[in-house]
């Protein structure tokens, strides 16, 4: 049986299951994750949408972190 993707993810589930999930087969887990890729790229992911991105990047911010520029 392998693992679900999503189980490793930290990321808020306000964010979305599918986008969490999707975010975690490209190896975003953290929100530290998320600091090495821009907002665009994460867009680009299947699954990952403006509503999910837009909620990360509050979270980031909340932490005192941000998507690469």
């Amino acid at each position: 049986m392998t693992e679900d993707p999503l189980e490793r993810s930290q990321l808020t589930p306000a964010a979305g299951r599918p986008a969490r999930r999707e975010l975690a087969v490209h190896g975003y887990t953290t929100y530290e994750d998320l600091t090495a890729a821009t907002a665009k790229e994460l867009l680009a992911i299947h699954g990952v949408g403006p509503k999910a991105v837009r909620i990360l990047g509050e979270e980031l911010t909340r932490r005192g972190l941000a998507f690469r520029e």
